[in-house]
């Protein structure tokens, strides 16, 4: 008995579709998963197994193979847990393959059967869209973040038996919908603005060249000498971020586990602006400090001055 399912995994910031073949033999009951998993993809085995009993469904104590292919390339996280689980659930026939072998899986599973986020929906999504799948069924928190691709159908599920009655045709998953105008709209609202700021001449003349350029800033200063409230309002007088810009920002947060459940597209420069959120600019040097004229790099009582 053999089932095949499609899922994906991240690989940088960008992800490639990986197939999951399940083969249950008659023999003792072993679990071995092949494909180069690491740690949390072979403890996947005691979740699904968990899984699998707390919703009902029967394991088979059977040899059960599961390979990630293409194997030669190194597996990372938990969210081969849902498509392994479905898997076997297809491989006998506990399940009906037909829906199955339309769509790819991607989730991480409770020991109660419940489906949990996980990380690179978004390039999970865009990989799904140019390998031409159907649908992606992914976990309902995941919806709003893989919601923004266009041209592919994204189903939520909030457990196990939820996607099975859907492979089945007895119910039908949500599916995401993202209003992709609706959040650039909201974006474009900036709580501050770069015409605010008094005096700051020389800093604010670097900000201005950096903006233009697209260079890099090192800010030094005293507290208090308007650092943080300067990089705060920088991204007000950056140009607005395109659609592929935004998705390409929000894969990184995707990918890196800051994108906060709910949130669709970082579609706004100001992310993480507490933080001097934004990279570009040119370079300010603090250059009455004592220790040096010009390159001194630590914070000292000195004032701002722009070196070129």
């Amino acid at each position: 008995m053999l089932a095949r399912v499609r899922s994906a995994a991240v690989l940088g910031i960008d992800a490639y579709l990986v197939e999951v073949e399940t083969d249950i033999a008659n023999g003792l009951p072993t679990f071995v998963t092949v494909g180069l998993p690491q740690g949390a993809v072979k403890e996947g085995r005691d979740r699904v197994y968990a899984a699998l009993a707390n919703t009902g469904f029967t394991f088979p104590l059977k040899r059960i193979t599961v390979n990630l292919a293409p194997a030669d390339i190194r597996k990372e996280g938990s969210a081969f847990d849902l498509p392994i689980a479905l898997g076997i659930l297809a491989a006998t026939e506990q399940v009906d393959g037909a829906r199955l072998s339309r769509v790819a899986v991607l989730g991480e599973l409770g020991l109660e059967g419940a489906v949990r986020p996980v990380r690179g929906a978004l390039p999970v999504a865009l990989a799904a869209r140019a390998a031409g799948v159907e649908a992606l069924i992914l976990p309902r928190e995941n919806l709003p973040e893989a919601g923004v691709v266009e041209g592919l159908r994204v189903l939520g599920a909030g457990c196990l038996a939820e996607i099975a009655e859907y492979l089945d045709g007895k119910a039908e998953l949500p599916a995401a919908e993202v209003d992709v105008a609706k959040l650039f709209a909201e974006r474009a609202q900036d709580d501050v603005d770069f015409a605010e700021v008094k005096g700051q001449a020389h800093a604010k003349r670097a900000l201005e060249v950096a903006a233009a350029g697209g260079h890099n800033i090192l800010m030094v200063g005293p507290p208090g000498s308007g650092k943080t409230m300067l990089a705060r309002r920088l991204p007000t007088i950056l140009p607005r971020m395109s659609l592929d810009e935004a998705l390409e920002t929000t894969k990184i947060h995707s990918v890196a586990g800051t994108l906060p459940l709910g949130e669709s597209l970082a579609a706004d420069r100001t992310r993480g602006r507490g933080r001097l959120a934004s990279r570009t600019a040119a370079c300010c040097f603090s250059t009455s400090c004592p220790n040096s004229a010009r390159t001194c790099s630590r914070c000292c009582g000195s004032r701002w001055r722009t070196a070129w």
